[in-house]
């Protein structure tokens, strides 16, 4: 299943509205697959899952650990830095979407 780049930008603009598990596990999935026939892109979807996971998202956490398989070191440890910057960027959502 391919989603498109409109796809992204709704759920994109959902997570800056509020940011809650299910909106960053949808991104998570629309990355761990396919977005307009340019394939998965398991470090963005590693990042989005690792976010849904952190808050109480139990496919996310089993999305995440499964697409860590297919990912090198460098490129996990891309995904880790990249969760933390988003964080670190809108730790805000966050407190609203509690």
């Amino acid at each position: 299943m391919a989603f498109t780049d409109v796809e992204v930008k709704e759920t994109e603009a959902a997570i800056a509205a509020s940011a809650n598990s299910a909106d960053l596990f949808r991104l998570g999935l629309i990355y761990s697959t396919n977005v307009e026939d340019r394939g998965a892109d398991f470090v963005e979807a590693h990042k989005w899952f690792s976010l849904a996971a952190m808050m109480g998202s139990q496919p996310a956490k089993a999305y995440r650990d499964e697409i860590k398989l297919e990912m090198t070191s460098d490129d996990l440890t891309l995904a880790q830095k990249a969760a933390r910057g988003w964080l670190a960027e809108n730790r805000e959502l966050l407190k609203v979407a509690a």
